[in-house]
């Protein structure tokens, strides 16, 4: 049986953040849902630096990402983990309500691994959540022998 690791949400909005914590919730997963309010805190938690220097809770099974984030964004946050010989493995889901083309081209260029579009109606936002949620963090294979960086 694979270890359970955690799921890393990056979100700024604080009603955006309550309806995806509610919906990763209602999937019942039994992954810690680890949130980060800004690219900064991301990048510091996925790099094991600043307040998150030393951690040990191995790397995340899915890092769901808001394209737009303060102090870091979240295309930024992206070509950071994806140039990274130890994070680039990390499913990386650019959650978002950008309809921009650009911003979608430019996830994929970067190495996103899915670019959904946040859905306005809460039922549907429930069920995109909820599908992620099961998907990266139950359904998705990790390579071989891969345990994260984090963990012993």
């Amino acid at each position: 049986m694979s270890e359970i690791r955690p799921i890393l949400l990056v979100e700024d909005s604080p009603r955006d953040l309550e309806l995806t914590l509610t919906a990763l919730e209602k999937c019942q997963l039994a992954n810690e849902i680890i949130v980060a309010r800004d690219g900064a805190e991301a990048v510091d938690y996925l790099f094991c630096s600043g307040a998150h220097e030393g951690r040990s809770d191995g790397d995340p099974s899915v890092v769901l990402l808001d394209l737009k984030l303060p102090k870091i964004d979240g295309l930024e946050v992206l070509e950071r983990v994806k140039k990274d010989s130890k994070l680039r493995h990390i499913p990386v889901v650019m959650l978002t309500s950008s309809r921009e083309e650009q911003d979608l081209v430019t996830s994929y260029e970067l190495g996103v691994n899915a670019f959904v579009v946040k859905p306005v109606e809460f039922s549907q936002f429930l069920k995109a959540i909820q599908d992620l949620g099961v998907f990266w963090a139950l359904l998705n294979e990790p390579p071989p022998g891969y345990r994260g960086h984090g963990s012993n």
